[in-house]
Parts: C-alpha cells; sequence; structure tokens
C-alpha cells in the first residue's frame, strides 16, 4: 500500500469497512516503513510483529480504528507478554503478563498495536534520551530532539509509522513532543482516560494518558473510545455534552481568547516562537474571536516550587514499588544521574513537607482557574524555542542541576495544567526557519475539551497541516 502513510487513523479504517484493504495488509504496510525508518529514528524499542499479525488476521473489535496500526509507549502501560522497561537499565527485565484496562480499551476500538516506542528514563525528561533505549531522532531532522517524554510516539506518526500512537503527559510529555514534530497533541481532563486499575504512580492526578496523532479528528475519535469513568472511579471527570467526534464537526462560536509569552523567569522566548504566537493570535482575531494579549497572572515560581516536596516523594513511592516487585534496591549503574538524585530527594522527604506541598499546589491551583473565569482558551507557545539538538539536554551525560536548568529555559509553559487538571492542546501551527516544527498551545477550563476540539478543527481547516510532513519520510 503505497500511500499508506498518507491517511490518518479514521481514513485507514474506512479503507478497512469499504474492505479496500485488509487489516493485514496495513499492519505489513506499518512494518514495511518502520524497517525502512526506524534504523534512523529509533522511534520503535520493541517490535511485536507476531502479535499483531496474529490480531489483523482475526476477529478484530468493531471499533472506530479497526485494523488501524497502533503504538504504545514504553512507560507505564503494561501489554500482555510485551516488555515494559520504563526506558531504564534497572526494569529492563519485566513483561508483563496482562494488558491494563486503557490497554485493553485501545484494542476495543479496533487499533493494532505493532510495538513500544522510544521514552526516557522513567519520563522524566522533555527529550526522549536514555542509557538503555538511546537517543530518539525527530523525523523533520535527525539532528534534533523528537521531544518527550512520548519522544518515541511522536517520532512514530511524525515518519508515518502509524496515524496515531499511545502517549502520556505529566509535565507536557505529550504537548512537547507533538509540539518538536508536527502534531496534535492533546493532554485531557484529569481522569479523562482513567489508567485501569488506578496507578499508584498516577496517584497525584498530573500524569494523563491519550494519544499523538496528525489530525484532529483521530484524537477526538479515540477519545469518545477510551474516554470514559471506569466502575468505581473515586474521581470521574465531568461528563461530555456529546461525541467529541461531533464537536469537531461544530462551529467554536466566537470565543475570548487570552494570549501572552510570559515565562516563569521573565526572560525572553526565541524570536521564531515569539513572532509564531504573534501569528497565531492574528488569525484568531481574523476568524472573529475576541483576542486580548493578558497573560494568566499566576506566581509561576512559587507553583512550581510548591510542587516539588510532593512529587519527589511520589517517584520514591513508585520507584519503592518498582523495588519491592523485583526484589532489590538498583545497583549504581542501573539508573542515570537526574533518576539517582530524584530518587534520593524524594527519600528524603518528610511527611508534614509532602503535605505542605500539596496544600500550596491546591491553593495556587486556584488562580490558574481562576485566570480562566472571563477567557475560554488561554494561548502561549509550548516550548520557548525550537527543538534543539541531540545531547543539549543529556539526562545521561549532564549533571542533574544542569539538565533541569536546560529544561526549565526550553519548556517553561506546560506544567501548571498538569497540576490544575485542564484540558492543553498543542497544535502545529508554524515552523522554524531551518524547518522544525513550532507548536502553539491552546488551555481551556476543566473539563471542556469540546470547546479545544472546535476550535482545533476550526484552525486544521484554516492553516492546514495534514499533508505538511518530513520529506525524507512522507
Amino acid at each position: 500500500m503505497d500511500d499508506y502513510s498518507h491517511y490518518d487513523g479514521l481514513g485507514l479504517a474506512e479503507l478497512v469497512a469499504k474492505r479496500k484493504v485488509t487489516p493485514a495488509e496495513l499492519v505489513e504496510a506499518a512494518i514495511a516503513c518502520i524497517e525502512r525508518h526506524n534504523p534512523t529514528l529509533n522511534a520503535v524499542v520493541f517490535k511485536g510483529y507476531d502479535d499483531a499479525r496474529k490480531q489483523a488476521a482475526g476477529a478484530l473489535p468493531d471499533g472506530p480504528f479497526k485494523g488501524v496500526p497502533f503504538l504504545i509507549k514504553d512507560l507505564a502501560m503494561p501489554v500482555a507478554g510485551w516488555p515494559r522497561t520504563s526506558g531504564s537499565r534497572f526494569a529492563k527485565d519485566i513483561v508483563d503478563t496482562e494488558d491494563c484496562g486503557l490497554t485493553a480499551r485501545y484494542r476495543a476500538s479496533g487499533v493494532i498495536p505493532l510495538g513500544k516506542t522510544n521514552t526516557p528514563e522513567y519520563g522524566i525528561t522533555g527529550t526522549t534520551e536514555s542509557a538503555l533505549l538511546g537517543p530518539c531522532r525527530n523525523p523533520w531532522n535527525p539532528n534534533h530532539i523528537a521531544g518527550g517524554s512520548s519522544g518515541g510516539s511522536a517520532s512514530a506518526v511524525a515518519a508515518g509509522f502509524v496515524p496515531m500512537a499511545h502517549a502520556s503527559d505529566g509535565l507536557g510529555s505529550i504537548r512537547i513532543p507533538a509540539a518538536c514534530c508536527g502534531l496534535v497533541g492533546l493532554k485531557v481532563t484529569r481522569d479523562r482516560n482513567p489508567n485501569l486499575p488506578d496507578g499508584y504512580d498516577y496517584a497525584l492526578g498530573n500524569v494523563v494518558d491519550h494519544v499523538v496523532s496528525r489530525t484532529v479528528r483521530d484524537s477526538a475519535a479515540m477519545l469518545d473510545a477510551t474516554g470514559w469513568p471506569e466502575p468505581g472511579s473515586p474521581y470521574p471527570a465531568p461528563p461530555k455534552a456529546r461525541p467529541y467526534l461531533e464537536e469537531v464537526a461544530a462551529s467554536p462560536g466566537r470565543l475570548r481568547i487570552a494570549w501572552s509569552a510570559e515565562t516563569p523567569n521573565g526572560r525572553p522566548i526565541h524570536e521564531e516562537i515569539e513572532a509564531a504566537l504573534q501569528q497565531t493570535a492574528a488569525l484568531l482575531k481574523a476568524l472573529g474571536h475576541e483576542v486580548i494579549e493578558r497573560g494568566l497572572g499566576i506566581d509561576y515560581r512559587a507553583l512550581y516550587a510548591s510542587r516539588g516536596p510532593a512529587a519527589a516523594a511520589n517517584f520514591a513511592a513508585g520507584m519503592g514499588r518498582l523495588i519491592e516487585q523485583l526484589g532489590r534496591e538498583p545497583e549504581p549503574d542501573e539508573l542515570e544521574p537526574l533518576t539517582w538524585a530524584s530518587l534520593k530527594v524524594g527519600r528524603r522527604q518528610t511527611g508534614d513537607a509532602v503535605m505542605r506541598s500539596l496544600q500550596e499546589t491546591r491553593m495556587l491551583n486556584r488562580a490558574t482557574l481562576a485566570a480562566f473565569e472571563d477567557i475560554d482558551i488561554y494561548l502561549c507557545p509550548v516550548m520557548g524555542e525550537p527543538p534543539p539538538e541531540i545531547g543539549v539536554i543529556d539526562p545521561v551525560n549532564l549533571e542533574p542541576r544542569e539538565v533541569n536548568k536546560r529544561q526549565g529555559r526550553v519548556f517553561p509553559y506546560t506544567p501548571p495544567f498538569n497540576f490544575s487538571g485542564q484540558p492543553s492542546l498543542s497544535l502545529p501551527l508554524a515552523q522554524s526557519k531551518s524547518g522544525l516544527p513550532i507548536g502553539m498551545m491552546f488551555t481551556a477550563k476543566y473539563a471542556d475539551e469540546a470547546t479545544l476540539f472546535r476550535l482545533a478543527a476550526q484552525l486544521e481547516k484554516e492553516a492546514p497541516w495534514k499533508d505538511r510532513r518530513p520529506q525524507v519520510f512522507g
């Protein structure tokens, strides 16, 4: 199938439904693409081809993506019989015995998992570079990062391996790689996609799962397929009014949109990012929206600092469960320097420090949420500069303090909406002078994915990006 990678997921499913192509043929087309380009990109780190071929030859669920090839991030997503390394030498021998609930929901949508995608160690960094799995590269320019921690998924989708892939986002890990690779990347509302059974590492509510995709409608249709509360869910997200795929076809109306380039440290962002932001604001105004230049007015530094003790303790607790599972402590060479530093800091936290951290963040989140009382959408960049080269943010060889310093410069914008739980979306609306994608971030009120999908569909029509593909991989 020569034009396989030109279709989105719903487009491929339509071909299957009309018997113009079989699921087995789609699987072979995806495998051929992976085998051709993955040696350059290192996006797929486990190949489950035999399982995929077996699934494609059998009876498939009659879901919206019946027969569509799919990839799953190698972090916190068990797939029966597949490894789950979390990008770490310490966890490299773990093999899961059964699917988790979200994997089962993906299968029920009709997709056929082909393998697992690259991730940094325990998803800590905004770049996908690890000692175990190696660096994942950007299809637009393999010398540059694909983002993180869902960099493998984003690289694979941008290169045409699959039309969409699983991703997760704890501080920006869907939106950052989507911005780096020119994709649609939605961080959904907290608990919109439940991690079944409720994952311990998700206890703070920061982390959510969804997909990176080339089209808005694929993102909407997959969220329709997976985004419903699990039985007994203690914190279900507020229900949607109608299917999100219907929202894609609806007019957004006239929205009140605030925008700003403000950064936590007050430093200016890269001039090309600033220009893309101003162009996006102008486009929104031309489309009839009320557009005002205004920041959120929150204390970013206090907000980020407030989360430190609780996040560190949560990581240490997650590592503690892994240590119990494996029956031993990690050897010195089994964790990267940043991971060791994070674990040591987490183990030093006291109970009162953790509770104060949670209390402070909760109170500061009120300011973030209050900023949306008189606006529908907040627009800002996803990143402070275009995707840097591989090695600029290197968690394997740089000192932890330097890694975090560089991450703060490149990725200043995404965390507040993980803390507040709001839906936040990256759209590939611009490119740098060197041809690298630039993502703009649109954030809505709590639980209001509907407005994001309506606006995103409008922008996709007015400034289409679907056919803007890396030349080598398109």
